[in-house]
C-alpha cells in the first residue's frame, strides 16, 4: 500500500473553519475536547514561540463537526442538530 501525502491545516483555515460552523473559542474547544488554550495557538500557528502544526485527528474532527457530527461510538453517529436544537442560537 503506498501512502499517501498528509495534508495540512493552515491557523487561517482552522479559524476559518470555526467561524463558519458559528463557533465561539469556548465551544470549538469543548466540541474538539480541547482547552480553549489549544484552539488559540491553533489560530495563532504557534505555542510557545514554535510552529505548532495542526495534528491529523484534530482535522478529522473538524471535518467530522463540519459534516454535523458530534460523535461516533463506532457504529453509529450522534449529529450536531440532535444535541443543539434545544439552544435558541446554535454555534453563537
Amino acid at each position: 500500500m503506498t501512502s499517501a501525502p498528509d495534508f495540512t491545516m493552515t491557523s487561517d483555515q482552522f479559524r476559518q473553519w470555526r467561524k463558519r460552523l458559528g463557533l465561539k473559542q469556548k465551544d470549538a474547544a469543548e466540541l474538539l475536547g480541547l482547552k480553549r488554550r489549544m484552539i488559540q495557538y491553533y489560530e495563532r500557528g504557534r505555542r510557545d514561540g514554535k510552529a505548532l502544526e495542526i495534528p491529523r485527528s484534530i482535522r478529522l474532527a473538524c471535518f467530522a463537526l463540519d459534516q454535523g457530527v458530534r460523535d461516533f461510538d463506532g457504529q453509529s453517529t450522534l449529529q450536531l442538530e440532535t444535541v443543539e436544537s434545544g439552544a435558541s442560537n446554535p454555534g453563537s
